[in-house]
């Protein structure tokens, strides 16, 4: 009997949700994603030193010798994430998505100049713009943002996405790929009823379905990544979705268990379910995210999550930086 991973790669693309070189390695999924939080924990990480100390070597230099650690610290994530990012495209068929700093949410223009900084690394190291997703917060304005990238053949991953008013604004933008947060809507719903959820009863896979059904219902391109999984039940219950991304641990366990995986999600049979269309706007968009308390919590505060992940590596970078040798001033 086949296992449950291999089982869930014939109706779904897998995606690892890693920085981890290694576990991407192990698992074999089709794409990956990273976040400050992943590229931290690989970075603190013996094996991958030498990626980071030649990123921070590089960007010292560029930052010239009056720049100090901190300053060149800052500078260096967008590098580091692309530099593991290149790592994992030697490995993974498809995508990696690399993250836009999530202090920059709510300011559509600097999202964009960092996004078109990003890809720029990418095509001047020869990898294709089509192999890169750029993460994005689902805010009106990383949307706004997206949708402008979009039409430069920039591809965009909207992630912090927690409503179906989010996934719409994204549709009807026409970006490449979604990610729903399926444990962090679980979390929120188990804090604030002190009940537990188990199976399709799961707050967030409601959500992920709910979208699912809406996308197919009205034939849009954008594609849904079900992500931020709590147990290997929320991944199972999505089976059939267009992607997940999955944690080491919960693909390890996955690869480890033997059974019949059923198919959950059918584009053919949600193009069947009477759903009515929302015709969205900014101000549909912010009535219903006022409305919606978990996805305004969630929102603000994943943004707020991102941001201490971000600035927590800036610290590891700095920290790292000062134990490098600083090279000898040309006389």
């Amino acid at each position: 009997m086949a296992n449950l991973l291999d089982q869930l790669k014939s109706y779904t693309t897998v995606v690892a949700d890693s920085g981890d070189i290694n576990s991407i390695k192990q698992f074999k999924p089709t794409d990956s994603t990273t976040n400050p939080s992943l590229i931290a924990a690989a970075a603190a990480m013996p094996e991958y030193q030498s990626i980071v100390d030649q990123v921070l070597q590089e960007a010292r230099e560029k930052a010239g010798e009056k720049a100090s650690d901190k300053e060149v610290a800052v500078t260096a994530f967008k590098t580091l994430a692309v530099a593991f990012g290149r790592k994992i495209l030697e490995i993974v068929p498809g995508r990696v998505s690399t993250e836009v700093d999530a202090r920059l949410s709510y300011d559509t223009a600097k999202t964009m100049e960092v996004a078109r900084d990003i890809i720029r690394q990418y095509e001047s190291a020869g990898i294709s713009r089509e192999r890169v997703l750029i993460k994005i917060a689902s805010t009106w304005e990383g949307i706004r943002a997206a949708e402008q990238l979009e039409k430069e053949g920039i591809h965009c991953n909207l992630t912090l996405l927690f409503g179906l008013h989010q996934a719409i604004a994204c549709a009807e933008a026409k970006v490449t790929l979604i990610s729903p947060f399926v444990g962090r809507i679980l979390d929120w719903y188990k804090k604030n009823t002190g009940k537990d959820y188990v199976g399709a009863d799961d707050p967030g896979v409601k959500s992920v379905t709910e979208i699912y059904h809406y996308y197919k219902k009205f034939g849009y391109k954008t594609v849904v990544m079900g992500a931020s999984f709590r147990n290997s039940g929320e991944v199972l219950e999505l089976a059939g979705c267009d992607l997940l991304t999955i944690s080491p641990k919960l693909l390890d366990e996955l690869q480890k268990t033997e059974g019949v995986l059923k198919r959950k999600l059918d584009p053919a049979e949600s193009a069947k379910l009477p759903i009515a269309k929302i015709a969205m706007n900014k101000e549909t968009f912010d009535k219903m995210h006022a409305e919606n308390r978990m996805a305004n919590e969630k929102l603000a505060e994943g943004i707020e999550s991102f941001s201490k992940a971000l600035e927590d590596l800036e610290t590891l970078l700095e920290k790292r930086l000062s134990e490098l040798p600083r090279p000898q001033a040309v006389r």
